[in-house]
């Protein structure tokens, strides 16, 4: 048998050509100076430091209460009695809505505990406050002693009668709304003398 030469090439481990052991030298290696690191650190901490500032500050308008609208009493009670307005055609909850309103309303600017107290209760605390005036006072119970009549005994009385408590009630809160800021200035200006030079 023949064999050839030629097609059988075991290669040689020895003579380090086929092989990749040893590479070629590199050029230097380029090390950043100081200075450059110290301008990467600075802008660094100059983004760190806006986005603890953006951060701050969207967490102050998010903690910032929001003004409340404050309505003054009168403002409301007189809201509260056009609405029952609706109710004229039903004495007994156009009573009631009427009642409750004066009644919340008298609470919330003199401080009476007047929604839940009985009437009778209600007038004799009245009586003892130099908040109202007797004439106030007498209006007051007279109006509370109808729309009970309404409320609890059945009475139904007519619509002209229903206005007249109605009118009763918007008289009174705007007797004794407090005067406008402005109006108290212009008050205490006129009541001290000005002095002439």
């Amino acid at each position: 048998m023949k064999t050839n030469a030629s097609a059988l090439i075991v290669p040689d481990k020895t003579s380090g050509a086929d092989t990749n052991d040893i590479r070629g030298i590199k050029g230097p290696l380029d090390i950043p100076s100081g200075w450059r690191w110290l301008w990467w650190g600075l802008a660094a901490l100059a983004v760190g430091a806006l986005a603890w500032w953006l951060w701050r500050r969207r967490k102050q308008k998010q903690a910032a209460p929001v003004p409340q609208i404050v309505i003054p009493p009168h403002e409301l009670a007189l809201e509260k009695l056009r609405e029952a307005l609706t109710l004229i055609g039903q004495p007994r909850p156009f009573c009631t809505a009427v009642s409750d309103a004066l009644r919340v309303y008298l609470e919330q600017r003199f401080q009476f505990r007047a929604p839940e107290r009985t009437t009778e209760e209600f007038l004799d605390e009245l009586q003892t406050s130099a908040l109202l005036t007797f004439d106030q006072k007498q209006t007051l119970g007279e109006f509370l002693m109808r729309c009970d009549l309404a409320k609890f005994a059945r009475y139904e009385p007519g619509e002209s009668e229903l206005r007249q408590l109605y009118d009763a009630a918007v008289r009174l809160v705007e007797e004794t709304q407090p005067p406008p800021p402005a109006a108290e200035a212009g008050a205490d200006s006129r009541a001290q003398p000005t002095a002439i030079s």
